[in-house]
């Protein structure tokens, strides 16, 4: 933990350092009157905001803003709860939520091919999953890079009769290339599941995301870190 001109031990604020959600991040910060810059390199990954010299930016991969927050490494972090769920099961006792911010929304599914017409709840797809396994001798494959949150929600449905396939690329094309026979990710309109034949299941849903201001329980707070949490969260309301 970094210490600022008095001496005194900074916040540290993790932001994404690339993609679409870095450029919605700033946009929100902009917004709620949080002007951040980067010090150093223009490429660098260090940041500060113009009106609070007690803060220090981290400008890190939206993957790597999860690890800082379980880790304790920053105090707060821009990231969508996708990530922070699938990194962490026990998220809601090492961090806070403390705002909703409105972007980056995804939710995270449970799609299945659509010519699939007797399999419309998790429920129908454990029955099919065990005749599957009869009739073809091994489990039905899910392709997702969610591989902790899809095993959570499917032994909280009950479904046991699959095995989980790491997806590396376009996980919607994965039962249309052989790969797969359903899959878990993230979806928006879902036209891209219906483009590649797959409808999401009536009860399907496991998490409707968005980027949120997190706090993390495991970093070192002070009063005064404290009041510039206190101060940032007010800025985003």
């Amino acid at each position: 933990m970094t210490a600022n001109g008095n001496g005194s031990a900074k916040l540290v604020l993790a932001l994404p350092s690339k993609g679409r959600l870095m450029e919605q991040c700033n946009a929100a910060l902009a917004k709620a009157g949080l002007v951040v810059t980067r010090s150093g390199p223009a490429r660098g990954y260090k940041g500060e905001i113009a009106d609070l010299p007690g803060v220090e930016v981290a400008f890190v991969s939206s993957s790597e803003i999860a690890q800082l927050l379980k880790s304790g490494a920053a105090h707060l972090g821009l990231t969508g709860e996708d990530l922070i769920r699938e990194t962490m099961e026990d998220a809601n006792e090492r961090l806070r939520f403390l705002k909703p911010l409105g972007f980056g929304r995804a939710d995270v599914v449970v799609a299945v091919p659509a010519c699939w017409l007797d399999v419309r709840r998790m429920a129908e797809l454990e029955e099919m999953s065990l005749a599957f396994r009869r009739l073809h001798g091994r489990r039905v494959r899910v392709a997702t890079k969610y591989m902790n949150l899809a095993r959570r929600f499917f032994a909280q449905k009950g479904v046991t009769g699959y095995r989980i396939v790491e997806s590396l690329g376009a996980t919607e094309g994965t039962p249309a290339a052989g790969l797969a026979e359903l899959i878990v990710d993230i979806t928006t309109t879902g036209a891209t599941l219906k483009a590649n034949g797959l409808k999401v299941l009536d009860d399907g849903v496991i998490l409707r995301s968005q980027a949120n201001l997190i706090a993390s329980n495991a970093a070192p707070w002070t009063p005064e870190l404290v009041e510039l949490e206190r101060e940032i969260t007010a800025r985003f309301a």
